[in-house]
């Protein structure tokens, strides 16, 4: 077996590689950290097996990141026969730095330039560069297969060759090679430049008590030896790489968060409202005239419409599976729609924009990432907390995800808020968006002030260029979504439906409740818990085990309610059974419907993302999470319903005078407070009261 690893920076292209090389569909983005561990997959070419791993992308060797960790050590520690190096054709300057940290280690290189940005060709040489390295240097477009066939063929006959590095002669390795072993010999320069440097592993691994300093001589040889190679390969200065004119407006510090909330509106209105919409209506009309019309009318001829097989295939597999399969055309074109967002490079320009806000809050620009993965999947994104170094900020960050609206979440907004507001319920999807932001961002506060303080942190992000879409990715993504929302519905939430449906049509004696009377399991269970709901406006059995049935995963609270309502059709039927008084789950005001909503944005996560949490914080603090969840979710939906309660009696204009005057007069007293007690302290400097003490100056 031929073993390859592909490392290189982020955002040159080393995933797409990895993708086309192995027809995989690991996800890509324009992020530092979305590889946040070594990925592996055996192919065969030309009769020879070869196993390429795809390890995270990082700027250097150093380790001082997690990524640079998972990478390096991978290197130490595993028998690589070939290290493929990516480098972006038109940022070929600093990628080199990784490719001498490769060199350096001793060993076998390919430099793969990936020529990402067509438009945008820098003059260089390839074959000059290749003459000047010592090393193989390769053209690929990673996106291309017939581009990577060349590559494989170089994994199959690759030939060593011996390569020199000038720019050593000018570091003193000597006074470092002599705490070497001498056995030492394959990458002996490596550690020897790790010692100038101070890495402390590297340090430690040889008991080296001696100090050198010497980690910026070391760079700027590197550097140097890097712009001489650019200059007699011919490179031409195209200024900074991934400038735009947008940038003026969509990084503007009065004109990013604007920009960003339009963008997001105009996502949720063609995703629910015009052509997300029309297709979950089309579809919701062929499922009904093609598949459950046709199925229940003979169902009804075989067995009767009283049977419980007749109720089991209208209530559990048509009602329920079949309600939620209606909203697969939106949540598609809102997966889309992020991608769209990913791929142009606007989503890396976002977590900039946030950088400042999260880091008053304890958190870096590098939580930003996972949060906005929370969007799609709070599962996958908990996973991507692994690349933060500091353990606080990767606590924090892996609590606050379940926060924010996962895409499971979406079809509960879309047919609960539809039934009350309209063509009005984008502002309410808005609304709980943002929402699970502020939530996130004022726990993220109350934690660094109290139990999960966090370090400074650093933080380092690339802007990718502003790229043209490639339907190509975009095919993969709306393929990729369909498929994952199919099997969703078509594995877990039919289960789900059936287990809900056998609880909510038999007793505890296992009696048929339509045919022997009495309340069935379902509803014995959610009556007892309903009473800790009556303050927030829902305290029945419907909506409350409809929250149970939900644990599972968010979907089955949607398909759960259009059971307990005998709904068989799409989201219309089931928005107007929701202001129907004699349905199981029905709401009496608006007020109560939005303490509903809120409560479905924050209470418990899936139980998917329980795991994962387990596995990556551990059992105390996911624990202790889940719990905070509760009482957040609890007090927030409560806070909704009675504001709600109290504008539907006021009015809005009163209602909020009312509240401004309230928050002004407590503002008052907290500042009149605080004052009188910068006055009771002494500055040492004037011995007078100082509004300054607490800026230590």
């Amino acid at each position: 077996m031929i073993r390859v690893s592909l490392i290189g920076n982020p955002n040159t292209g080393k995933t797409t590689l990895f993708n086309t090389l192995t027809c995989s569909n690991e996800h890509v983005g324009n992020w530092h950290g979305v590889t946040v561990e070594e990925k592996a997959k055996t192919i065969f070419f030309k009769n020879q097996q070869i196993e390429i791993v795809d390890l995270p992308g990082i700027y250097s060797l150093s380790r001082l990141s997690f990524e640079e960790k998972v990478a390096t050590d991978y290197l130490l520690s595993h028998q690589t026969d070939l290290v493929v190096n990516i480098c972006d054709y038109n940022n070929l300057q600093r990628n080199l730095y990784l490719t001498l940290g490769l060199l350096e280690l001793g060993l076998n290189v390919i430099v793969v330039v990936n020529q990402i940005e067509k438009r945008r060709v820098s003059k260089i040489s390839l074959v000059k560069l290749e003459e000047k390295l010592g090393v193989k240097v390769l053209p690929v477009d990673a996106s291309d297969k017939q581009s990577v066939q060349q590559l494989k063929t170089e994994f199959v006959n690759f030939q060593e060759r011996a390569y020199s590095l000038p720019y050593l002669k000018l570091l003193p390795l000597g006074q470092a090679e002599v705490f070497l072993p001498k056995f030492l010999r394959q990458s002996k320069n490596f550690y020897a430049i790790k010692l100038l440097e101070d890495d402390q592993d590297i340090k430690q691994k040889f008991a080296v008590e001696q100090t050198f300093d010497m980690a910026e001589k070391v760079a700027k040889v590197r550097y140097d030896f890097i712009d001489q190679l650019m200059r007699e390969c011919g490179q031409k200065n195209f200024g900074v790489y991934g400038q735009s004119r947008l940038d003026k407006i969509l990084l503007n510090k009065f004109f990013a968060l604007p920009a960003f909330l339009l963008i997001l509106a105009a996502i949720f209105y063609l995703t629910f409202f015009s052509l997300g919409s029309f297709l979950s209506d089309g579809l919701s009309f062929l499922l009904e005239k093609f598949v459950s019309s046709p199925v229940l009318a003979w169902l009804e001829g075989v067995a009767g419409k009283s049977s419980w097989i007749y109720s089991f295939f209208e209530g559990a597999i048509f009602g329920g599976a079949g309600s939620v399969l209606t909203f697969l055309p939106q949540v598609a074109l809102l997966f889309v729609c992020l991608s769209v967002l990913e791929d142009s490079g606007y989503l890396a320009r976002v977590a900039f924009v946030f950088e400042d806000v999260l880091s008053k809050v304890g958190l870096s620009g590098k939580s930003v990432y996972t949060l906005l993965m929370g969007f799609g999947c709070s599962t996958s994104a908990i996973l991507t907390c692994r690349n933060m170094e500091e353990r606080q900020a990767k606590i924090k960050t892996a609590l606050l995800t379940p926060y924010m609206s996962c895409s499971a979440k979406f079809p509960i907004y879309v047919c609960l808020g539809g039934a009350f507001f309209g063509a009005g319920n984008i502002f309410v999807i808005m609304g709980l968006y943002l929402l699970g932001v502020v939530v996130a961002i004022l726990t993220s506060r109350i934690f660094e002030k109290t139990i999960l303080k966090s370090k400074e942190q650093s933080f380092i992000l690339e802007f990718p260029p502003y790229r043209r879409l490639s339907f190509k990715q975009l095919f993969k993504v709306l393929f990729s979504s369909c498929k994952d929302f199919l099997s969703r519905v078509g594995g877990l939430i039919i289960a789900m439906n059936i287990i809900v449906w056998v609880l909510t049509n038999f007793s505890f004696s296992f009696g048929y409740v339509a045919q022997n009377g009495g309340q069935s399991m379902l509803e014995d269970l959610g009556a007892i818990l309903a009473p800790l709901f009556v303050p927030l406006g829902f305290g029945s059995w419907g909506p409350v085990s409809a929250l149970i049935a939900g644990l599972i995963a968010k979907e089955v609270i949607l398909s759960s309610i259009a059971l307990f309502n005998n709904v068989e059709g799409g989201q219309s039927q089931l928005s107007m059974s929701l202001c129907d008084p004699t349905s199981a789950v029905y709401f009496s005001c608006p007020a109560a419907l939005v303490s509903y909503l809120a409560f479905c944005l924050l209470y418990f996560p899936c139980l998917s993302s329980v795991g994962v949490l387990g596995k990556e914080i551990g059992k105390k603090w996911t624990v202790f999470g889940c719990v905070c969840q509760f009482v957040v979710a609890y007090f927030v939906a409560m806070a909704f319903y009675n504001f709600g309660l109290i504008v539907s009696l006021f009015g809005w204009w009163k209602s909020c005078l009312g509240f401004v005057a309230i928050f002004a007069i407590v503002f008052a007293l907290i500042a009149v407070i605080k004052r009188c007690r910068l006055k009771g302290r002494q500055c040492d400097k004037c011995k007078k009261g100082c509004t300054k003490i607490e800026k230590g100056e």
